[in-house]
């Protein structure tokens, strides 16, 4: 083959090769764009994808995971762009980047009897000083009678004998007419103690008060020893425990407790009576005969002439019960109440 015919053979060769489009004949392996050039390809991404390091893959430009955006609060991504939102309880601003918190109490009919305060996404309702939210969430009174939960820790301790014992259950059932029992009212536990402490029905057992009554006249009487702080220790940490029936603490419905005492306890009373002040109870101390009348202002919340009760014998024990009755709802916080009556 002379010079001139190898020529002209390289150059026909040279054309036909630099005419193949790899592309259009599907002879490349790139992810999502290829770009033909003479005899060859480059790899490319759509927009909002980028190239991986092998010049053939993409993957998503995440604006948002990448920090480059401006959103005060919420950054949602798109291949390659972002937009902004807003969390709940917020409103996206016109620079759809910042956002407002949104005040239901002015934007809702929010039926609150005294005041309205907005939170993020919702609002609750508050009542003056010396009244408390009912149960509707809205309204106020003076008494809350008719939501409370209420636990009685009696003495069952050996000096009370069983004839008192008795009177102690009869007063137990004075209070509970008092009261306008039932599931979403007033729920009444009852527990009785000596050298240990037992729970003779927790708040969430009996929902009227026929059959708080009969349970109550079926309570047997423990004797033994008075541990009135072991009995404090099991109120705080059990009886108003949501597992035993109690509400939760965020709704505000008072906390009451109730003791009858008519001796010296035989264990330390003033951390666990501290301790349940703390946790928005109010005790209410009644003292007969032996009782010891500094461990009842210990247990009783302030003031005083309104949570502490005293008298010489049993005989009284009805007319303590009718002035409780006048003091178990006091409408004075929004705290929780305990009445705390013990009997030896």
């Amino acid at each position: 083959m002379n010079t001139f015919i190898l020529q002209r053979t390289i150059l026909t060769w040279l054309s036909m090769y630099c005419s193949i489009d790899l592309c259009a004949e599907g002879k490349h392996d790139c992810e999502q764009i290829c770009i033909s050039s003479p005899g060859s390809f480059t790899c490319d991404c759509s927009k909002g994808y980028k190239l991986h390091d092998d010049k053939k893959t993409c993957s998503t430009i995440d604006l948002c995971a990448e920090g480059k955006h401006d959103c005060e609060q919420i950054c949602v991504s798109t291949p390659g762009v972002f937009t902004c939102d807003c969390n709940e309880g917020y409103t996206l601003n016109e620079d759809k980047k910042t956002c407002t918190h949104m005040d239901l109490c002015n934007t809702v009919e929010h039926g609150c009897e005294h005041q309205c305060v907005s939170t993020p996404g919702s609002y609750y309702c508050i009542c003056p000083e010396g009244q408390l939210l009912q149960e509707d969430g809205k309204s106020c009174g003076t008494c809350k009678s008719a939501n409370i939960d209420l636990v009685l820790l009696i003495d069952g301790s050996k000096s009370v004998r069983p004839q008192n014992f008795e009177l102690v259950k009869k007063f137990v059932n004075q209070v509970v007419d008092s009261l306008d029992v039932s599931a979403h009212g007033t729920r009444v536990g009852l527990v009785q103690y000596s050298s240990r402490v037992r729970t003779e029905f927790p708040l969430n057992m009996y929902h009227t008060a026929d059959e708080i009554k009969a349970a109550v006249m079926k309570v047997e009487y423990m004797e033994k020893g008075t541990m009135t702080g072991l009995a404090l220790k099991h109120m705080l940490e059990n009886s108003f425990s949501e597992a035993e029936g109690a509400r939760p603490s965020g709704r505000n419905i008072p906390r009451v407790g109730l003791v009858f005492t008519d001796g010296r306890s035989q264990d330390d009373i003033t951390e666990y009576a501290k301790k349940a002040k703390e946790a928005g109870i109010t005790m209410y101390a009644v003292g007969v005969g032996k009782a010891v009348e500094d461990e009842l202002r210990v247990i009783a919340s302030e003031p005083l002439e309104k949570h502490f009760y005293y008298t010489t014998d049993f005989t009284a024990i009805s007319t303590i019960a009718e002035n409780l009755k006048l003091n178990v709802c006091p409408g004075t916080t929004l705290t929780g109440k305990t009445l705390f009556v013990k009997i030896m």
